[in-house]
């Protein structure tokens, strides 16, 4: 994260956005950046127009303006020397958020906000961000160490090269400002063996996508390891779903981190199977990031 651009967070004032300012208030100073909290809501479609001037404001409105500043002021008890702006947007959430993703360094939302049904792992604000933006999305969540950052660890996971090209660079920058280890992990697997016969041959195979992983890895880091040379690195191949690998691993990390593909002209959700399956069920914040191609 070195350009200037704010680390923007949404708030909608429930105890789901609190870990997310928290964990923003300690970004944004770790970066030198500017945190901005943003509210996106409808409040004027479904109370009319604003008032004359003189008469008291709309109820959807001044709600808005107590979940800001009720945000900031968390945000500068946490750390006051980070500067806090705040802005309440006409617009929906997820829309608020995405328009704002255009100048900004990153993204930051809770896992569920107001109103999601008890039953789901995460939001739909949080989904659609992170399935759409364009710039790095952190979707806040996880157990209290994850949260807390006491791990001292990064986890990247190492997709295709196609993909994480700029989630590489954003996971040398964190393990750099926060001086942690980055665990690189790439997972693979065999092809289903389908006779006897093809078991003779599994230990052999095995062998052979797992030196494609390495292979692979070495390609993967080259550039950021060269470009980052204090940065602590272990390397990890692993048989087995990414997405289960990744998230057991998730427990004993501070982030994990993934790439995504962002197509363009594409207006749908763009989000991998992994990133699906971290941004649900991960042990410590996920950072999803885009990878236009």
């Amino acid at each position: 994260m070195t350009t200037e651009l704010p680390l923007i967070v949404g708030v909608d004032g429930s105890d789901g956005c609190l870990p997310a300012v928290d964990w923003a208030v300690d970004e944004a100073a770790r970066h030198g950046l500017a945190l901005r909290l943003v509210h996106g809501s409808l409040w004027e479609r479904y109370e009319g127009l604003a008032p004359s001037v003189g008469l008291a404001r709309p109820t959807g409105r001044a709600m808005a303006d107590h979940i800001v500043a009720s945000a900031a002021e968390r945000a500068g008890r946490r750390n006051p020397d980070v500067k806090v702006t705040t802005d309440v947007l006409l617009a929906d959430a997820a829309e608020a958020l995405l328009h704002e993703g255009n100048n900004a360094t990153a993204l930051v939302t809770g896992s569920r906000g107001r109103g999601e049904l008890t039953g789901l792992l995460l939001g739909s604000v949080g989904l659609a961000v992170a399935a759409r933006a364009h710039c790095p999305v952190v979707v806040v969540r996880g157990d209290r160490a994850g949260l807390a950052g006491i791990h001292e660890r990064i986890l990247l996971g190492a997709g295709d090269p196609a993909t994480a090209g700029e989630a590489v660079r954003f996971a040398f920058r964190e393990a750099e400002v926060r001086g942690c280890v980055l665990d690189v992990v790439r997972a693979w697997r065999c092809p289903a063996l389908e006779t006897a016969d093809e078991a003779a041959l599994a230990e052999a195979s095995g062998r052979d996508h797992e030196e494609r992983a390495r292979a692979a890895l070495d390609v993967l880091l080259g550039d950021a390891v060269a470009e980052h040379p204090g940065v602590r690195v272990r390397r990890a191949t692993v048989e087995g779903p990414a997405g289960k690998v990744l998230v057991h691993r998730s427990a004993a990390a501070d982030l994990v981190i993934v790439g995504a593909r962002r197509r363009q002209g594409h207006f749908g959700l763009q989000l991998g199977r992994v990133a699906h399956t971290l941004l649900h069920h991960a042990e410590c914040p996920v950072a999803v990031v885009p990878q236009r191609v």
